[in-house]
């Protein structure tokens, strides 16, 4: 399985959202990707690809297409 094919399917699982939706995907533009699903997120990201975000990157991580470049900061190429 790919990174990308990975984070994907972490966004599926802990946000309850479907593959097409994915691009658009923003932090508190759902109901899922609330404070408490957004630390599922973390942590399910971190666990799988083996990092530690820091507390900024946590808070900047507001979008699927900005956790690209977050998740790019620490070695994993999406």
């Amino acid at each position: 399985m790919t990174n990308l094919e990975k984070y994907d399917q972490l966004f599926i699982k802990d946000l309850r959202v479907k593959k097409e939706d994915l691009e658009d995907l923003k932090y508190r533009g759902i109901s899922t990707w609330d404070s408490m699903g957004h630390m599922d997120l973390v942590t399910d990201l971190e666990e799988v690809f083996d990092i530690h975000f820091n507390t900024a990157d946590v808070m900047n991580f507001s979008s699927y297409e900005k956790g690209k470049e977050v998740m790019k900061k620490y070695g994993v190429m999406i």
